[in-house]
């Protein structure tokens, strides 16, 4: 429980956020610039909220890995959108790919 609330704290800042300077809870219709504020918001928070429960030893749990999942779900979605409008998505892109090693790491860590 203390792993659910921990990791929505950051999700719950980040849509507020984006709440107040672009009057929409909907990240996908915000622009690129804008989404990239929210974006970085979310996984910076969120990474953060990791380092907090490492004293715990909670590091490697399926709410972790299912928080990052919908983390890089919701990056997938902006950046087929990106394509499909023909915008520059260059920087979502490397963001993706840090973030998907992150997810790929954190799973053989949890393995060893």
């Amino acid at each position: 429980m203390k792993n659910i609330i921990i990791h929505s704290v950051p999700v719950v800042i980040a849509f507020v956020w984006i709440a107040l300077t672009s009057g929409t809870f909907n990240p996908i219709i915000i622009k690129g610039p804008d989404f990239l504020k929210f974006y970085m918001l979310l996984i910076f928070g969120f990474y953060i909220s990791v380092f907090l429960l490492q004293p715990f030893k909670e590091i490697s749990s399926r709410i972790t890995l299912y928080f990052m999942i919908f983390i890089f779900a919701l990056g997938t979605i902006k950046l087929v959108r990106g394509l499909i409008l023909d915008k520059p998505v260059g920087i979502l892109i490397l963001i993706l790919l840090i973030q998907g090693a992150a997810i790929i790491l954190l799973q053989i860590k949890s393995k060893i």
